[in-house]
């Protein structure tokens, strides 16, 4: 494409030509992320995602709009200068520098996408701003994903020849009645501004914001299709606050779901060591313990020593993470408090003062620990957990050993985990402690005397998935001869899931399975339920199993528990997914907009919300009592048990 001839144009009509070009590589943009992500949404027609790419316009407007701020008003402000050739050269370079960038941003969630299922946001800067191995790891991506950066390079080297196709022709004279006119239209294109960034005059005297895109789809799974990272990125830097709701009174509230938990009179608090192993992205797909009836009953799975575990420990056929980012875990299981909208730790409640299992432990005599292979401080893990009561923190400074490393996230999740269990022998019984895997993440390697040794499967994960379950085996077989082995209660569940293969599984529900199990070494726990159970109710189960003796606040359950009446709960992309008996509803935060009965339609396809209309209305419900504590309760500072 050999481009010699140019086009001389108003300045204006030049403007708004390449404001076009940019409307057309976000459509491509747009476009691209569906059929990257194709499988995750399914049943859409053609006259559908038409509709959502003219939706999608209004969004990239937005974004546009808020990206080239500086560009637009350099070319309209009223005066002759703007016309010399080295000040067009200049902002042609700005204009194609910060535009690519928005482009960048669009291209990573073509793969970012899968592994969280929304638009990233602003977070992603505090997510990731304690890594000391940024390039490494922007290196690693570009390694795996190396046909982005090809594509990449033919968006970038179309804007450019799209853009040099057209030039500012300067006019002939410069007179006063051209100053005046020229400032009339600085603020015609003002209004015009205000109004692409408003999203148009019809929603009201706010402009648009994310939740806006759910006009233009059926589900809000579908929302990321209209819209646009730049513009996820930019309506989140301001920081999120949760609005007071209040629907019912404080005793009919209470009578629906109390996040207050009061001792129950079964006996003298049992000190048992209690530890946490939290692996990376294990989806419940990857264990062949909980997937028996898939592939006709041929599945393996991909963690043969996991799923003899489970088989010896008590644990759940409807087990789920309330969230899908590592970042959003710890809350959770230590605290739990889930993450709503936004990661707790970066939100501005992240101070609030809350109650864990580490601190409650730790008074009652429990020294108190926390492991993670990576460098101190990534994830901001160091911060949270000190913050959480965890007196003390191993990480890849306190390892020391060299050699180790992934050279990307830390240390190999093998002689990590020998490390845990040797130190925790140096820990005063009894103890709390918690361990967080990491060689189960991109860039999905295993280390050279490895490679080959575990099956490989359909998805990247499942070469490192069997790595780590290996590194987990020879974490047990170490621990088992140790003297406080006996003596403990370990919890294993993931920090989120993460891609999926098996259509039974590429479903909302899918997308949170995650397995969660309660193991004691003298077989005392063992048995499979058919409950509810999600991240926050560990710390209430372990409490109760423990026969904790004081009142303290959890938005979790017991799921050791025999009542029915809990809930699972998670929030993603603004719309809540609520789990209560065999349904799951869907609730955009005002409206009910599904209901599945998933004992009956396990891949979430009918979606009965008239059908079963009461069904519904009692789901909702609990729902509002949950986000009524939820944002109360963290609005007022009340996360923990006052008299």
């Amino acid at each position: 494409m050999k481009i010699k001839d140019t086009t001389g144009l108003n300045l204006y009509l030049a403007l708004a030509y390449r404001f076009l070009i940019l409307l057309l590589l976000y459509t491509l943009c747009r476009i691209g992320f569906y059929l990257f992500n194709q499988d995750l949404f399914q049943n859409i027609t053609l006259p559908k995602y038409l509709y959502i790419l003219w939706g999608g316009l209004k969004f990239d407007v937005s974004a546009l709009v808020y990206i080239n701020s500086i560009y637009i008003l350099a070319h309209v402000i009223p005066f002759p200068f703007r016309y010399n050739e080295g000040y067009q050269r200049f902002f042609k370079w700005w204009f194609i520098i910060t535009n690519s960038l928005g482009i960048v941003a669009n291209l990573m969630d073509f793969v970012y996408y899968k592994f969280t299922l929304k638009r990233t946001t602003a977070t992603v800067f505090s997510q990731f701003s304690n890594e000391n191995n940024k390039l490494k790891l922007f290196g690693d991506f570009g390694k795996d994903y190396w046909y982005l950066l090809i594509l990449l390079a033919v968006f970038i080297w179309l804007f450019i020849k799209l853009y040099d196709l057209v030039t500012v022709k300067k006019p002939a004279r410069f007179t006063w009645p051209v100053y005046v006119l020229h400032t009339v239209l600085v603020f015609v294109i003002a209004v015009m501004c205000i109004t692409g960034v408003r999203g148009g005059w019809g929603f009201g005297t706010r402009p648009i914001t994310l939740s806006n895109a759910g006009e233009f789809v059926d589900t809000p799974d579908q929302m990321s299709l209209v819209l646009n990272t730049p513009f996820a990125i930019i309506r989140t830097l301001r920081v999120s606050k949760l609005s007071p709701v209040n629907y019912y009174d404080e005793k009919t509230l209470n009578n629906l779901y109390n996040p207050i938990h009061l001792p129950k009179d079964s006996g003298n608090f049992n000190k048992l060591n209690v530890m946490f192993i939290i692996v990376e992205s294990l989806g419940k797909e990857h264990m062949g313990y909980f997937n028996k009836d898939l592939d006709g009953g041929k599945y393996k799975g991909y963690t043969p020593f996991l799923d003899s575990l489970a088989a010896q420990s008590y644990t759940f056929n409807k087990s789920y993470a309330n969230g899908r980012k590592s970042i959003d875990a710890l809350p959770s299981v230590i605290t739990g408090i889930p993450s709503i909208n936004e990661p707790f730790v970066l939100s501005i409640y992240s101070g609030n003062k809350t109650t864990s299992i580490a601190e409650i432990l730790g008074k009652e005599g429990y020294e108190t620990a926390f492991f993670h292979g990576a460098p101190n401080g990534s994830m901001g893990f160091s911060s949270y957990t000190h913050l959480a009561g965890v007196k003390k923190y191993f990480g890849e400074n306190e390892y020391q050993k060299t050699g180790d490393s992934d050279g990307t996230w830390g240390i190999w999740d093998d002689p990590f985990l020998q490390f845990t269990a040797k130190t925790l022998n140096t820990l005063k019984q009894p103890f709390f402690a918690s361990v967080f895997t990491l060689s189960s993440h991109h860039p999905f390697r295993v280390p050279d005397e490895y490679i080959g040794k575990f099956p490989k499967g359909p998805l990247p994960v499942h070469e490192p998935m069997g790595y780590t379950d290996m590194a987990l085996r020879n974490f047990f077989k170490t621990a088992s001869t140790m003297p406080w082995y006996k003596n403990t209660l370990f919890v294993l569940c993931a920090d989120h899931a993460t891609v999926t293969f098996h259509p039974e599984y590429q479903n909302t529900p899918g997308y949170y399975s995650i397995p969660i199990i309660f193991y004691r070494p003298d077989g005392s726990l063992k048995g499979l339920s058919d409950k509810l159970v999600q991240q926050m109710d560990i710390m209430p189960t372990v409490l109760n199993y423990l026969n904790y003796d004081k009142p303290y606040f959890s938005m979790g359950f017991d799921a050791f528990d025999r009542k029915t009446d809990n809930f699972v709960v998670n929030n993603n992309d603004g719309s809540f997914n609520f789990f209560m008996g065999d349904y799951y509803l869907v609730n955009d935060g005002k409206d009910n907009l599904a209901l599945y009965n998933l004992k009956k339609d396990r891949f979430s396809k009918h979606n009965i919300l008239a059908e079963e209309p009461e069904v519904a209305a009692d789901m909702e419900k609990k729902l509002k009592a949950f986000r009524q504590q939820y944002n109360n309760r963290m609005i007022a500072n009340q996360l923990t048990y006052k008299k």
